[in-house]
């Protein structure tokens, strides 16, 4: 393990670090240091992807080594591979696990108690938050099991592993079955809600909160060409910028056809599913590159610039660090990261933020909240780094981990946390969140806090415009 800490370390000084010339030199098959992958290269033309558990072997996804060798290095014995912000170390292994080699049969596949399994030995081999969410995993691992037993349904696993999560507290968790489930679940709940009365009050959707909040604060609306960004004027001389989300904005080409079949974001998703990670990232980054671009040449010359992310629930860290990056003069360090591997952590790594030639560098104002979450809360701990920048509203939901994501032998999908993200103090935000600079009141609950900006938007604008003023007297 010591060879590998020195290998590690290496690669990180030595800024040269390339694709291998030598393709050959990837042949083999390699092993991820805490993500639960087995990659497979083959004749330097081909690789496949395997997601492994201590008994259990899924293709994840093959193609031409064309496709990722531009975010491959190797340097000593270790590959490191890149995709977006994040580098995944693989070690040598001497072949591709025996039961990466067997077939199961549909029957199998569909088996609840077998995918129960699979998920089960995931969730213990890289659910990071363990102890800091003091789950007695043994105990939670049998009554759930015994569950599965007594009723080995479709409908019965989804409900125990949907459990299992909420048991976790897992902030990055989610869980996607297939149709006939999700039907059979519906089925169920209806019989259960005959001769209930409905007294639900519509809720408040976070697009939908963040469009009243910046057509009521921008004086002057400079957006243009984007629905995932609104611009413009706060107040003289104070820029604003609302950010919705980290995702959704790449050019994918989807089909008319299906957008119309399934909406704009599922096809969205069914798109980006469909390709290699590395590229759609790139994809993401270039979209949101080209939008700061626009919005940085309206509002450069403002004396102080908002970043609105109180709406905005994450995406793609990438997106984030680009967004960062218009307003950071010169590289540093961002944040620490390690994954969860074996009965500890991978080696921890450093993420840095590249420096932009005219970085926006007069004050900026970062608005969070509650549901400022995942990759926005990204962009939130690596502004921790910009001595000009600070931070108002709540702190953030506390959803910093990556998500790890896996799909289990009948073909639903899942993700977990699996990795500790910490500022360059070491500190870490999981479930607290990332703090501010200047608190505002706000309720920690998502609805109640949506209602509490929409019933008066004019003493939200108002609360922002002061705690401007106090943090730019101190």
């Amino acid at each position: 393990m010591t060879k590998l800490f020195l290998s590690l370390a290496l690669c990180m000084l030595i800024f040269s670090c390339q694709s291998p010339k030598n393709q050959s030199s990837l042949n083999g098959v390699w092993q991820s240091l805490g993500s639960g992958w087995v990659l497979a290269v083959q004749d330097s033309t081909q690789y496949a992807l395997y997601d492994v558990t201590q008994n259990s072997c899924l293709p994840n996804r093959s193609a031409s080594l064309s496709e990722i060798l531009p975010s491959l290095q190797i340097i000593s014995d270790t590959l490191y591979w890149k995709k977006g912000v994040m580098t995944y170390y693989f070690t040598k292994a001497d072949e591709v696990p025996a039961r990466c080699k067997q077939t199961l049969s549909e029957t199998q596949k569909r088996e609840p108690l077998h995918n129960f399994e699979v998920f089960a030995e995931t969730v213990q081999e890289h659910y990071t938050f363990m102890e800091l969410n003091r789950v007695n995993w043994d105990a939670l691992y049998m009554r759930q099991k015994a569950k599965v037993l007594a009723d080995p349904t479709a409908t019965t696993l989804y409900t125990v592993l949907e459990e299992t999560q909420e048991v976790l507290h897992d902030n990055h968790a989610y869980l996607e079955a297939d149709e006939a489930t999700y039907l059979a679940l519906d089925a169920l709940e209806a019989e259960k809600e005959i001769g209930s009365e409905e007294n639900d009050v519509p809720e408040i959707g976070d697009f939908q909160i963040a469009q009243q909040v910046a057509q009521h604060h921008l004086n002057q609306e400079m957006t243009r060409d984007s629905w995932l960004l609104q611009w413009g004027e706060l107040e003289d001389g104070i820029g604003y910028i609302q950010i919705k989300a980290m995702w959704l904005h790449a050019d994918l080409d989807m089909p008319k056809v299906l957008i119309e079949a399934v909406g704009y974001v599922d096809a969205y998703v069914q798109t980006f599913q469909e390709m290699y990670e590395g590229t759609y990232i790139d994809m993401e980054i270039a979209g949101i590159r080209e939008t700061m671009e626009q919005v940085l040449a309206d509002l450069s010359d403002m004396d102080a610039i908002v970043l609105d992310v109180r709406f905005n629930g994450g995406g793609q860290d990438a997106v984030s660090f680009e967004i960062l990056r218009w307003f950071n003069d010169q590289k540093r360090p961002i944040v620490h990261q390690k994954l969860k591997y074996g009965s500890g952590f991978s080696p921890t790594t450093t993420l840095s933020l590249e420096g932009m030639e005219n970085a926006y560098t007069r004050p900026v104002y970062l608005l969070t909240s509650p549901q400022t979450g995942s990759a926005a809360e990204a962009l939130t701990i690596a502004s921790l780094t910009l001595p000009h920048a600070k931070r108002i509203g709540a702190s953030t939901s506390g959803a910093l981990s990556t998500a790890l994501e896996k799909q289990l032998p009948n073909g639903w999908h899942f993700a977990l946390s699996n990795e500790i993200y910490m500022d360059l103090q070491d500190r870490v935000f999981e479930n607290t969140g990332v703090p501010v600079d200047y608190k505002l009141d706000y309720p920690r609950e998502r609805q109640a806090f949506f209602r509490s900006v929409a019933q008066d938007l004019e003493q939200d604008k108002t609360d922002i415009l002061n705690a401007i003023k106090a943090l730019s007297t101190n």
